[in-house]
């Protein structure tokens, strides 16, 4: 009953977002498309459910290319574009990501699908997160809301995501998956906006 009004919610929701964003979206979109070369939105290859890979849709942030130069980004990133620093500030990138919840690829609330490259290094517990759908967010989004900042503080962001920030995400993202439920589902939805918005 719960995964069935959990996929119900998505839905709803996903739709009634995309309609009260668009006006954003269009300004957006076209905000982006003249700042900078490259597309409008960007396509980023995730893991999900089942380890089943999927296309991540987010606003480009970055110049065409950046991934090539790593795929974490952190503190004042120089591949981040003007309208990427304002995106980003208020997760306005990851609005494009309500069609990836429409099509099934993932939910409101659950663990937020991670690259391959990381994936290949879970342990067979830290593998559990991959049991639900990913979502947009979860008790690791709120609490790693700021993790540019926090992985623009290391001398090596990478190996300090590898080592302290993706084990101290995947702990929570299995905490989320023990304690699940629509109630709270809701609740975090609403802490993630009061945390964007403040």
């Amino acid at each position: 009953m719960y995964l069935f009004s959990k996929r119900i919610f998505d839905i709803v929701s996903s739709l009634i977002a995309l309609v009260i964003f668009s006006p954003l979206i269009i300004i957006i979109s076209l905000w982006i498309a003249l700042d900078s070369r490259g597309g409008v939105f960007y396509r980023q290859i995730r893991v999900g459910k089942n380890q089943k890979e999927f296309g991540l849709y987010k606003f480009r942030s970055m110049r065409p290319n950046s991934d090539k130069a790593g795929q974490i980004t952190v503190g004042n990133d120089s591949r981040v574009t003007k309208v990427g620093k304002f995106i980003r500030k208020f997760k306005i990138d990851e609005v494009p990501q309500l069609i990836n919840i429409l099509k099934g690829d993932m939910s409101v609330v659950g663990p937020r699908p991670e690259v391959p490259k990381y994936v290949n290094m879970y342990s067979e517990e830290q593998l559990k997160v991959l049991s639900v759908l990913p979502g947009l967010t979860d008790y690791a989004s709120i609490e790693y809301l700021d993790e540019q900042k926090i992985l623009g503080a290391s001398e090596d962001p990478d190996k300090a995501y590898i080592e302290e920030v993706m084990p101290a995400k995947l702990k929570l993202n299995l905490k989320y998956i023990a304690d699940r439920g629509f109630w709270l589902d809701i609740k975090l939805v609403f802490r993630t906006v009061g945390k964007i918005i403040r």
